[in-house]
């Protein structure tokens, strides 16, 4: 590993050395084991220890296939996907992994007693495979999460759409979290020259899943003008929503849980924020039984921050907790679109504000293509910034998942992998100087 560290810090290699590596016959990954699937059954979820499931260990290297790259990966990212996969939660993404081994011999590579997590990377291109034109060894570059096949055409409209559809690092194996990734070459994106690996590393699946969420025509096809309620503002995908509406000319009005993240939505440009924490919002009176007077109650408080208008847009992820609220506040005509359920899967909200009121609920599940293209493109020309507050050691990524589980961050939490420090990978510091107070506005908060 070391022959590769020192080429991709050297400012001299190019592509042949980048080649002429030997690609070694393992390398350290964070991973969870099948055998350990059910060690934490019966148990509350609160109760369960991502420091238990996740190892961190030697792996071998997986064989390259047609369409595919091995890349060198300098640093990833926790997404809440990794969360779930470390506590088996919904089921174990081991269920994943069979089903994709049942493809064919391609997929059968993934459907193995350990799984490699991450859904985020940033780092070099070791090697390609067959029909690979796109990309070559020496390649710096970012990944974002979706794994397709498109033999069907169901997909071939939005990619999102085929049968075959995956997300890489939890429904697939050989994720980021790790020294070496395996990824398709279609996953791959030019890495923005002005960010250090880490902060490359953490936009990929959230910047992607916002801007389809927001912006595409595919989720609600913001515009200017629009009020927008953000819940979780100052987190990992509600910051890259926050930055979307206000550079899309729309409204925020983002929702958090302490000053201090009311205060990380302002510094963004925010003007309308709901501290939920000083607030007091109870959207249950009890686990079963939702209370539409604290509904109401929010309700108002929007339309105090709007001036008496009601939200065209509800950026949904947190599920159970919030739903009923979001389908209660949002205008007649409105749109609510969800793309998780952090709180939990089974939502609840009365009817009659959806049908009466004509508003719709749209689903979005990531980004297609196109999208994390365009997304990663505006991270590149420094329109939108990384929301990176904390960085740890690929050792200590399951301490990053407890940070993440536990909401103890803002924005996005980053694992260095190949990369031997922070701070690595700039190639445009004149860009990087441009806009140094907005890269570093989460990681300067998260030291106050």
């Amino acid at each position: 590993m070391q022959d590769i560290i020192e080429a991709v810090l050297s400012d001299e290699a190019v592509s042949g050395d980048f080649a002429a590596l030997p690609v070694p016959d393992s390398y350290r990954g964070a991973f969870t084991l099948k055998e350990e699937a059910g060690m934490f059954e019966g148990m509350a979820s609160a109760d369960k220890d991502p420091g238990k499931s996740l190892h961190i260990g030697e792996v071998p290297t997986p064989a390259l296939g047609a369409g595919e790259v091995l890349i060198a990966v300098m640093a990833s990212a926790i997404n809440y996907n990794t969360v779930w996969s470390a506590i088996f939660e919904p089921l174990p993404t081991f269920a994943f992994l069979e089903r994709y081994g049942r493809c064919g011999p391609e997929g059968a590579r993934h459907d193995l007693p350990y799984h490699v997590l991450g859904s985020d990377l940033s780092g070099v291109v070791l090697r390609t495979g067959p029909g690979v034109r796109r990309w070559k060894p020496g390649d710096r570059v970012v990944a974002h999460c979706l794994s397709v096949e498109l033999e069907s055409a169901d997909g071939h409209d939005d990619t999102m759409l085929d049968p075959e559809q995956r997300i890489w690092g939890f429904e697939t194996n050989f994720g980021g979290l790790a020294e070496i990734a395996l990824v398709k070459s279609n996953q791959l994106m030019p890495k923005p020259a002005h960010l250090t690996w880490e902060e490359a590393a953490c936009s990929g699946l959230v910047n992607s899943t916002a801007y389809r969420q927001l912006v595409s025509r595919n989720g609600a096809g913001m515009k200017q003008g629009d009020n927008v309620l953000i819940w979780g503002a100052s987190g990992g995908l509600g910051s890259y929503a926050t930055q979307f509406a206000l550079h899309g000319g729309a409204h925020p009005i983002c929702v958090v849980s302490s000053d201090a993240k009311a205060e990380l939505c302002r510094s963004m440009g925010a003007e309308a924020v709901i501290d939920r924490g000083a607030e007091d919002y109870r959207f249950w009176a009890d686990e079963r039984t939702p209370d539409a007077k604290e509904w109401k109650r929010f309700g108002k408080r929007i339309r105090e921050l709007t001036g008496g208008e009601d939200v065209d847009i509800v950026f949904e992820h947190p599920g159970r907790e919030t739903f009923g609220a979001s389908v209660y506040v949002t205008r007649k005509g409105g749109t609510i679109v969800t793309c998780a359920s952090t709180t939990g899967y089974r939502h609840e909200y009365d009817n009659r504000y959806l049908w009466m009121s004509l508003k719709r609920i749209i689903g979005s599940h990531f980004a297609n293509y196109r999208e994390a293209w365009e997304a990663n493109r505006l991270i590149a020309k420094g329109r939108i910034h990384p929301t990176l507050s904390a960085v740890f050691p690929l050792a200590e990524t399951a301490e990053a998942v407890r940070h993440v589980r536990g909401n103890q961050h803002s924005g996005k939490v980053g694992v260095l992998c190949l990369a031997p420090a922070e701070g690595l990978g700039v190639q445009d510091p004149e860009t990087r100087d441009r806009h140094l107070p907005y890269i570093n506005r989460f990681r300067a908060a998260a030291m106050l």
